[in-house]
């Protein structure tokens, strides 16, 4: 049910939705925000019992066992169709990739990020693509990463196979605007969840400190003096998957408490 005193209406009652990477952090986050604006949304990852018991608190939900890098795309649409019907709305999401710095970069290991974080997600955009231009409507959102604007250290996977999906991103939402189909990123900053435990970390083991010293020092750097709730971030993505948002594409969209210092 529409939860009380929103004061704006995001004309999502009834939205089919898939959600990449939705039984955890972030995607989670996503995947209940638009269940709670009536969307109908498919939440998957490689736990299916996870997922189904994720969708079995979230009215119109449903839970799918997938895991990207071994499974293809047609089966995940197939049957997230059979489901819940044509889909409208597509959030790619991925796990990050191990961190790393980029002077001992191994080919096969930035082939492994490219494939997941890269080709999946164009696979994925093309095989819904085509029903949400001849329905005049459809949002297509991706996760990525503020690593896109500003690229972080030791995290060169992420940096270099997010920007090629921006560019990609990028390309697509002017030609498929006039269709009625958005195409936007939305780039988060420091969250509370446990890829962030896993950057701090690593970066702490990288350092010779604590992982608690990590986060002290993270918080410092962030305008907004704390890590962001997951439910935050939910929230901005549901308005971009929103009516309201249709003119509204081709867009990065910063969500990290005034963290990279630029516009």
């Amino acid at each position: 049910t529409r939860r009380k005193g929103l004061l704006m209406d995001l004309g999502l009652t009834g939205r089919r939705a898939l959600v990449l990477g939705s039984t955890a952090g972030l995607g989670l986050a996503v995947a209940t925000a638009l269940a709670h604006e009536d969307a109908r949304v498919v939440l998957c990852g490689r736990r299916g019992d996870r997922a189904r018991e994720l969708a079995a608190g979230l009215p119109g939900a449903v839970g799918l066992a997938v895991d990207l890098t071994h499974d293809g795309v047609d089966g995940l649409v197939t049957e997230a169709e059979a489901a819940i019907g044509p889909l409208d709305v597509v959030v790619l999401n991925s796990g990050g990739p191990p961190p790393g710095g980029a002077a001992d970069l191994s080919t096969d290991a930035l082939r492994a990020a490219v494939e997941t974080l890269l080709l999946r997600q164009v696979e994925l955009v093309a095989r819904v693509l085509p029903g949400m231009r001849r329905r005049g409507w459809g949002r297509v959102l991706a996760i990525g990463s503020s690593g896109v604007q500003a690229p972080l250290p030791g995290l060169v996977l992420s940096n270099v196979a997010r920007a090629g999906l921006a560019g990609y991103l990028k390309t697509l939402a002017g030609e498929v605007a006039a269709d009625g189909v958005t195409v936007n990123m939305l780039l988060p900053g420091r969250f509370d969840t446990d890829r962030a435990a896993a950057i701090d970390s690593a970066q702490a083991k990288r350092s010779g400190t604590s992982p608690e010293e990590v986060r002290d020092a993270s918080r410092r750097s962030i305008p907004a003096g704390r890590y962001g709730d997951p439910a935050e971030f939910g929230a901005v993505a549901a308005f971009l998957c929103s009516g309201p948002a249709s003119y509204l594409t081709g867009e990065q969209i910063r969500c990290d408490g005034g963290y990279v210092d630029s516009y």
